[in-house]
């Protein structure tokens, strides 16, 4: 019969005082607390870049001093995770455990961590919030000097990792690793949301969601009345065209080569739609054409350098505004001076300019209030066992969020 998780009574030998004979005696000898287990689990693991991930049982340490393990019951695939398996591919960043767009509860926590208890209802946040850098103390920015991106963008994982597979360490993608039953993480990189929360959907507010929402209302802050271009409408774009409308824009021009996105924008706010592929000029000349003259904010929000210059070439001149949000690392992006000179900004946006575990409760509380849509970004459900299917579908445009079930509630 199985001891585990149970107090167990045997014979020692008890040395009772010194310089005297130990006395056998019955002992109780208490279990194991659960921030001293290690746990094993189902993961999906990327053991090299270019190929599918495997579905593979993992081993989990326990949380170390201010960390919290979490059992991660949804998340979503992104297409972050994409550009690492398939474009990224850093030689130094397999294997790992891909997923970053997660959303679960505590299961233990480790010394020193006093903002959450075991059966707290989180998100994993793939920006840490120390409180105490230079760049958390700095209103204008939301990065902070502590966590896997101060150092490890290329790679996007750090060195060490709480995970192992065959005897091998696995990283821990972008700090998180939501592909996985449990995963552990510092607590200055967990957001504590409101348990009410339906895990599968305000999942998608650990990345996609919040970046364009955030790029449109925080980074560009976009204006009443004013006219908006957002190019790519997978999750992060229709999350701009969303943040847009929050805003009070008048005008919201969403441009894809997909046309079956189209309707989809519309949902999110969108006025009017552009296909480039309809059109014998250069998108940039189309939208001048429609706007007198260039847009005010434009957000780019496909990770393409190319499109990152259209997307500046469509503002007006004089005061128009370029953000990019799109996640790339790859090429050189190249414009004319005379773009700036003339009055443009061309700016960049990191999580939406949001400054983590404040932001993504209030992200979630606005969901709650009915102030944020998430339903509507989720095309496909999924088991994680369907992974490499979820990745597919997002590899060939066919959906904008696929949400996978992890582990149960």
């Amino acid at each position: 019969m199985s001891t585990a998780g149970k107090v167990i009574k045997c014979k020692a030998a008890v040395a009772w005082e010194p310089n005297k004979p130990v006395v056998i005696e019955e002992i109780e000898v208490a279990p194991p607390q659960a921030n001293e287990v290690r746990i094993k689990c189902k993961a999906a693991v990327a053991w090299e870049p270019n190929k599918p991930v495997v579905i593979e049982e993992i081993e989990v340490a326990p949380p170390q001093a201010n960390e919290v393990r979490i059992k991660i019951v949804a998340t979503g695939v992104c297409h972050t995770d994409l550009y690492h398996l398939f474009e990224g591919m850093h030689k130094d960043g397999f294997p790992a455990v891909l997923g970053h767009e997660g959303a679960g509860i505590v299961e233990s926590v480790g010394p020193g961590v006093t903002e959450f208890q075991p059966g707290d209802t989180v998100i994993p946040l793939v920006i840490s919030q120390c409180r105490e850098c230079r760049f958390c103390k700095n209103p204008k920015a939301n990065q902070c000097d502590k966590g896997w991106a101060a150092d490890s963008h290329d790679v996007m994982a750090l060195a060490e990792s709480r995970f192992t597979c065959k005897g091998k360490k696995v990283l821990q993608f972008m700090g998180t690793s939501t592909f996985s039953e449990y995963t552990v993480m510092n607590q200055m990189a967990v957001a504590k949301i409101d348990p009410a929360a339906p895990l599968d959907k305000v999942c998608l507010l650990g990345c996609g969601v919040s970046t364009g929402y955030g790029a449109a209302v925080n980074t560009a802050k976009v204006e009443p009345g004013s006219t908006c271009a957002v190019f790519g409408l997978g999750a992060v774009g229709l999350a701009a065209v969303m943040g847009c409308k929050a805003a009070g824009a008048k005008r919201i021009i969403a441009v894809d080569i997909n046309p079956d996105k189209f309707e989809k924008a519309r949902v999110f706010g969108a006025t009017e739609f552009v296909n480039p592929k309809d059109h014998n000029k250069p998108i940039n000349e189309v939208l001048a054409e429609m706007t007198n003259g260039g847009v005010d904010y434009s957000l780019e929000c496909v990770g393409n350098v190319a499109v990152m210059r259209s997307a500046l070439e469509s503002c007006i001149k004089g005061w128009g505004v370029c953000v990019l949000v799109g996640w790339t690392d790859l090429h050189d992006f190249a414009a004319r001076p005379i773009q700036l000179i003339a009055g443009r900004t061309w700016k960049g946006s990191l999580f939406g300019g949001f400054k983590s575990k404040d932001g993504v409760p209030e992200m979630v509380k606005a969901y709650l209030n009915k102030k944020v849509k998430l339903d509507e970004f989720i095309t496909h459900k999924m088991t994680l066992g369907q992974v490499n299917d979820a990745i597919e579908l997002m590899k060939h445009g066919k959906c904008i969020r696929t949400v996978l079930s992890v582990s149960p509630q």
